[in-house]
């Protein structure tokens, strides 16, 4: 009986072989390795002294300011991102590449100049936060003391939503821009009012680019640190942030709180995102839509 060979056919992509160890080895050494060191060096301090220093109030104080900012950033961009992204791909005015080019600025800019040039603009005698003073229009408008934004919570808000725009307008700029307006037509021939065409057709197709962008101004906005250190006012218990409360802990040669406060960042920023990427999942289910 004669036997049967078969001849395997060749990848399509050549070198997936070398492509796929030469990744693994790189998101080892840059990623895993170090994210495993902190899980090891905060587990080797124990779960009792580990949730002594976890549950201090200036360490939950920190935390609830650094994710609380971070989560106000990220919805403030997805609807004013969502709207810039729908300005630049509908409609054509004069500038319009400069307002385009002008968006990746928060790439390109350091962010230590960003938070200087922020802390400028909000503090009171700033162009922007003499108008929310003591005494001005503005201000009266929030009692008698005016409105402070820089070096309060509110300022460091306006920091993170200054260096996470980007990431919501790239990210649905090229979903709007794929959008058949062919079906916005459709739909209005129909009868469907203006509102029903955004609710049901034009939201459902961008909605997982939206959480997309959404997740990563959100990572990007908790592990920010140099635009927020000027504007905050870095008060305990009032505008300190928990990258900053890290670098306190290291310059005490406190170690373990330091790695306690990182490892408490890694787990609740994990989560969060988890939750996104499952109601990015839910919504192609639902929609039919892929990122």
């Amino acid at each position: 009986m004669a036997r049967r060979f078969t001849v395997k056919q060749p990848s399509v992509i050549p070198g997936f072989g070398i492509a796929m160890g030469f990744t693994l080895a790189y998101l080892g050494l840059i990623v895993i390795v170090p994210l495993a060191a902190l899980v090891f060096r905060s587990a080797s301090i124990g779960w009792a002294e580990f949730w002594a220093l976890a549950l201090d109030p200036r360490v939950m104080g920190a935390m609830r300011l650094s994710f609380g900012a971070s989560l106000a950033a990220a919805g403030i961009n997805a609807v004013f991102g969502l709207l810039v992204a729908w300005v630049l791909v509908r409609y054509r005015f004069p500038g319009r590449r400069f307002v385009d080019a002008i968006i990746d600025l928060p790439f390109a800019l350091p962010t230590a100049v960003a938070g200087i040039a922020l802390t400028s603009l909000y503090a009171p005698n700033g162009w922007v936060g003499q108008f929310f003073a003591p005494g001005s229009v503005l201000g009266s408008l929030f009692g008698d003391g005016g409105l402070r934004i820089a070096y309060t919570p509110l300022g460091i808000v306006v920091a993170l939503t200054f260096v996470s725009l980007p990431f919501v307008v790239r990210t649905v700029q090229p979903v709007l821009e794929e959008f058949d307006a062919e079906l916005e037509q459709a739909a209005a021939t129909l009868g469907a009012g203006r509102w029903q065409i955004v609710r049901r057709i034009i939201l459902p197709s961008i909605l997982p680019a939206l959480l997309t962008g959404f997740a990563l101004a959100l990572a990007r906005s908790i592990g920010e640190y140099g635009s927020v250190i000027f504007i905050a006012g870095n008060i305990p218990y009032v505008s300190e942030i928990a990258p900053l409360l890290i670098v306190i802990r290291l310059e005490e040669f406190n170690y373990g709180g330091a790695t306690v406060v990182a490892a408490l960042m890694l787990m609740v920023s994990f989560a969060m995102l988890l939750l996104i990427n499952l109601i990015q999942a839910w919504s192609r289910r639902r929609y039919g839509h892929a990122v």
